[in-house]
């Protein structure tokens, strides 16, 4: 099954978003990582099709989606979730389960708990984080903005291959083809004519006129919905006493949380093999039978 790719103006921005399986479906939303785009999502959404309505934006600021006008002001989560709401409502999305990769399962923290946008609140029925937990690592982040903030360029898309198949290693095990269509679909073009991912650098903004965005405690505390953390075995991003303190508060403590543990890979699992399909499509049938 192939996906549309589609368009949708979202707090004032053209934000683009691939969307599988049948309009009158059950909805997921896949929302991706820090630096990535929504074609990171392809396995999960072509596994999950025949059941569901998938639907897999591109952040702003990555992909096809426009770039910030205002970066220090609107690359953050608050205004993620201005956007994720909007869309919501664009494409008639009542309710919906949502499963997120990094940066997206933050959205998707912040989007359930309707603190940013309360006409959220009880729109998101699961969540699924994958490798995200409301406190990360400071040295993990630090990591993330060195390299986030200054792509590389590369005068071959091979040699860009080449750097991704290096810096998404934790990512566990891609085909080839895997790894070319992760390339080719978050590649774009300099005005010299060299390649590098497709994303504005700016969006590291987030981290140097944001504190502690990411520290979102407040949010997961709020969230009463079901929620399953599959943490990276290897992750330096999500460490085991942060899954050990979510089980002691907000859906942890009542008894909506669970945390597994995926073996192979660090930060963060791609979503692509077999048992994590089959994980994932798991919970979110459990999830839409409650």
């Amino acid at each position: 099954m192939s996906p549309n790719s589609r368009y949708a103006t979202c707090a004032g921005y053209e934000i683009h978003y691939t969307e599988w399986g049948a309009q009158d479906a059950p909805v997921v939303i896949a929302w991706h990582g820090l630096a990535r785009t929504g074609r990171d999502m392809d396995e999960l959404a072509a596994h999950l099709a025949p059941r569901w309505r998938v639907v897999c934006p591109d952040t702003l600021g990555r992909g096809l989606s426009q770039w910030s006008r205002r970066p220090q002001d609107e690359y953050c989560l608050s205004f993620y979730a201005r956007i994720a709401a909007d869309l919501f409502d664009q494409l008639g999305i009542a309710q919906a389960h949502w499963v997120g990769t990094s940066m997206g399962g933050a959205i998707g923290t912040v989007c359930a708990a309707g603190l940013f946008e309360p006409q959220l609140k009880g729109r998101i029925r699961s969540l699924l984080l994958n490798d995200n937990a409301p406190q990360l690592a400071d040295a993990a982040l630090a990591r993330i903005k060195a390299y986030a903030g200054q792509p590389p360029a590369f005068d071959t898309v091979r040699e860009l291959e080449a750097f991704f198949r290096q810096v998404y290693q934790p990512y566990g095990w891609l085909s080839d083809a895997q790894w070319r269509r992760l390339t080719e679909t978050s590649t774009r073009r300099l005005g010299d004519g060299r390649v590098t991912p497709h994303y504005d650098p700016a969006m590291v903004q987030q981290f140097t006129h944001h504190d502690n965005d990411y520290r979102i405690w407040e949010h997961y505390d709020a969230l009463d919905i079901p929620v399953l953390c599959l943490r990276g075995a290897e992750s330096d991003l999500v460490l085991p006493q942060t899954t050990a303190a979510m089980q002691l508060r907000g859906p942890g403590a009542r008894g909506q949380l669970q945390v597994l543990e995926v073996q192979d890979c660090g930060h963060a699992p791609a979503l692509n093999v077999t048992g994590q399909l089959q994980t994932v499509e798991a919970f979110l049938l459990a999830a839409e039978r409650s």
